[in-house]
């Protein structure tokens, strides 16, 4: 499926996401506290994993690399020396999102870059890069007690994609967990409640035999996650309870479950 956004609002986005999670950074949050929704990570193991994803794909875009990178090569990735130093880490976040969204810009879509997915352009990691940030900064928020809200444009984006990488795993990697998914009569259907025809937010996910198949449109499944399109982008991702107020499930909730436990990646 052509990607939703434009690639320069994918740029636009993915320095107006730099711009919220810095302000993050900046609140006065906890840098050394818990990650509930990423347990491994505190947040400013978030924050740096971020920026350094961003250095990364810099790297690549702007070397037009044939080939992944090791993140090693990667300068300033790893973050300033110092820890729990917000200002120094607000800066370099900052620089972080400069620079990949001007090699970006720079590059245009349809500049040849190696990526990961199969799809060999910088315009598949101006659209990773958006929602990588989109979905991290929910995990910040999340964890400093703060409000998220993300465009419906780019919600709806964001499940899209996840939907064509869980296809490409299965393609490509036959012994992933995802393979479980495989069998007949079973589907999910995705609906947010709070958008209007203009953004469709609406999915038909089929468990076939063949593996997994979707669609936009309204369509009777085996259970269906109804809610504010917010709230099912974060609950696809597994960053907010399927028993959250604001959420519906209806029908054979262990279905979705089942999903949630073997398509979800990051």
């Amino acid at each position: 499926m052509t990607p939703l956004l434009a690639h320069d609002r994918y740029c636009d986005e993915i320095a107006y996401q730099v711009g919220l999670l810095r302000s993050v950074v900046t609140s006065g949050a906890d840098l050394s506290g818990t990650v509930p929704t990423c347990p491994d990570w505190s947040l400013e193991d978030l924050v740096r994993h971020m920026g350094g994803a961003m250095r990364w794909v810099e790297l690549m875009v702007r070397t037009r690399a044939e080939a992944e990178v090791p993140e090693e090569r990667v300068p300033g990735a790893a973050g300033p020396g110092a820890r729990g130093d917000a200002a120094a880490l607000d800066a370099w976040l900052a620089e972080s999102g400069e620079q990949v969204v001007a090699a970006l810009r720079e590059a245009g879509p349809d500049t040849k870059v190696w990526g990961w997915a199969g799809i060999l352009s910088a315009g598949f990691w101006a659209r990773r890069v958006t929602h990588e940030i989109t979905v991290h900064r929910a995990d910040a928020t999340l964890a400093a007690g703060l409000p998220y809200e993300v465009a419906p444009e780019v919600a709806a984006d964001a499940i899209d994609e996840w939907l064509q990488i869980v296809e490409y795993v299965q393609r490509t990697v036959p012994h992933d967990a995802v393979r479980e998914l495989r069998g007949p009569g079973r589907s999910i259907h995705l609906h947010a409640t709070d958008t209007g025809p203009e953004v469709n937010a609406e999915w038909l996910v089929e468990l076939t035999e063949d593996g997994v198949a979707w669609h936009r449109g309204h369509r009777k499944a085996t259970v269906a996650l109804r809610g504010p399109l917010t709230s099912v982008l974060l609950a696809f991702y597994r960053r907010l309870p399927l028993d959250a107020p604001e959420l519906e499930v209806l029908g054979e909730r262990e279905l979705l479950e089942f999903w949630l436990e073997r398509a979800t990646f990051g």
